[in-house]
C-alpha cells in the first residue's frame, strides 16, 4: 500500500464525490460522541475506553516509542486511546481509495470539536457503501432518530447500495458479578472492563430498520499455531454474492460479538461466516449452553422495498491494529467491488 503524498487536513466540510459506474463511494460513520467517550471519568472501572497510559502499561513495550508515549506528541488520556482507532483505520481507507479512486470520509456522530453530524442526506447522498460502526458505549445515550432511520431506509431503496453494520461487543450485560468475572477471564483482555456495553446507536438503527440481529457477548476466537484466527465456517451455498470468496479467516481480536439472529424467518438473514471459539480458554455462558462457534458475518439480501444489501461485520475487521493479511484484503476487496 503506497503512502499518501499529500498532507493531512482536519476540521473542514466533506467535498461530495461524483458518481462513476463501477467505482463505489465508501463512507464510514462512527456512531459515538467523541467528547462523551473521551470525557468519561477514568476512576470509573466500567463502560469506558482505556487511557493511552493504560494501553502502554498493558501492551508494554509496544507503544513506548515517543510517537505514542511523549505527551507532547500524543494524548495520554482516553482521547489518546480513541485516536488509536483512527490510526488503525487508515490502511483500510487507503486500500479503498486505491481500488475505487474515491477518498473515504470518516464521519463522527459528535466529533472532537463538538460538531454533531446526524446520519442524513449530507452523509448518504454521495455514498454507495456505508459503514456504521457501533463503538458508542450505551451509557452515552446515542440513539438513531426517526429521521435518521427514514434517511437510511431511503438510502437502501437505491439499487446497488450496501449498509455495513458493526455493533461491537456487549460484555457483562448481566448484573451478576460472578458471571461478569467468568466472561472477563474467558476473553482475557486486561484493557476490557468487566462491563463494557457497546452499540446503542446501531441497536436502535437496526430496530428501526427491522434488522433482526443483536450483538451479544465478547467471545475469544480460536487461533492456529501461527497466531491467526482459526478458519471460518463458511456457508458457501448461501453466499451467492461472493462476499467471502477467497476468504479463509479474519484478523484476531480477543473479544468479538456474537451476532444473534432474533427471528425465526429462515429467509431474513443468512449467516455466512461462523467463528470457532477458543475452547482452551476459561469457559463462558455461551459455551456452556453448547455453542462452539459464534456468528461473525451476516448478510441480509435485498428484500421487498429494500434494494440494497445489509451486512454485519465487526469494526475490528477493518483495523490494522489487529493485523492485515491476504485473506483480510480479499474480504475488503469483495466489499469494495460488490455490485
Amino acid at each position: 500500500m503506497s503512502e499518501p503524498k499529500t498532507a493531512r487536513t482536519y476540521n473542514q466540510d466533506h467535498v461530495p464525490r461524483p458518481y462513476a459506474p463501477g467505482r463505489r463511494r465508501v463512507s464510514i460513520y462512527v456512531a459515538w460522541s467523541y467528547p462523551a467517550e473521551a470525557g468519561r471519568d477514568v476512576t470509573g472501572l466500567d463502560n469506558r475506553f482505556s487511557t493511552m497510559t493504560e494501553v502502554r502499561r498493558v501492551q508494554w513495550p509496544a507503544y513506548e516509542d515517543p510517537q505514542w508515549s511523549d505527551p507532547m506528541r500524543f494524548q495520554q488520556g482516553i482521547a489518546g486511546g480513541l485516536e488509536l482507532f483512527f490510526w488503525g483505520w487508515l490502511p483500510f481507507q487507503r486500500f479503498v481509495h486505491e481500488v475505487t479512486g474515491h477518498p473515504v470520509p470518516v464521519y463522527q456522530r459528535v466529533d472532537q470539536a463538538g460538531f454533531h453530524t446526524p446520519l442524513d442526506e449530507r452523509v448518504l447522498a454521495d455514498t454507495d457503501t456505508l459503514f456504521v460502526w457501533g463503538l458508542d458505549h450505551m451509557i452515552t445515550g446515542q440513539e438513531a432518530t426517526a429521521a435518521e432511520i427514514e434517511a437510511v431506509r431511503a438510502f437502501l431503496t437505491r439499487e446497488g447500495t450496501c449498509l455495513a453494520l458493526g455493533p461491537h461487543h456487549d460484555v457483562g450485560a448481566t448484573g451478576d458479578l460472578a458471571v461478569r468475572d467468568v466472561e472477563y477471564h474467558h476473553h482475557g483482555d486486561a484493557l476490557v472492563p468487566r462491563q463494557q456495553r457497546f452499540g446503542g446507536y446501531t441497536r436502535s438503527l437496526m430496530a428501526g430498520l427491522g434488522v433482526p440481529v443483536e450483538n451479544r457477548y465478547g467471545l475469544r476466537p480460536a487461533v492456529m499455531g501461527t497466531g491467526q484466527n482459526a478458519p471460518l465456517s463458511i456457508a458457501g451455498d448461501l453466499d451467492t454474492k461472493g462476499w467471502l470468496e477467497g476468504v479463509s479467516h479474519f484478523n484476531f481480536h480477543m473479544h468479538l460479538p456474537h451476532y444473534a439472529v432474533t427471528t425465526d424467518d429462515p429467509d431474513a438473514v443468512r449467516v455466512l461466516g461462523r467463528q470457532p471459539i477458543d475452547l482452551t480458554r476459561p469457559t463462558h455462558p455461551f459455551v456452556e449452553a453448547g455453542n462452539t462457534e459464534f456468528n461473525m458475518f451476516l448478510w441480509l439480501p435485498p428484500r421487498g422495498d429494500r434494494a440494497g444489501d445489509v451486512i454485519l461485520a465487526d469494526s475490528t475487521i477493518f483495523s490494522s491494529l489487529f493485523g492485515v493479511d491476504e485473506s483480510l484484503r480479499a474480504f475488503w476487496n469483495n466489499l469494495v467491488r460488490a455490485t
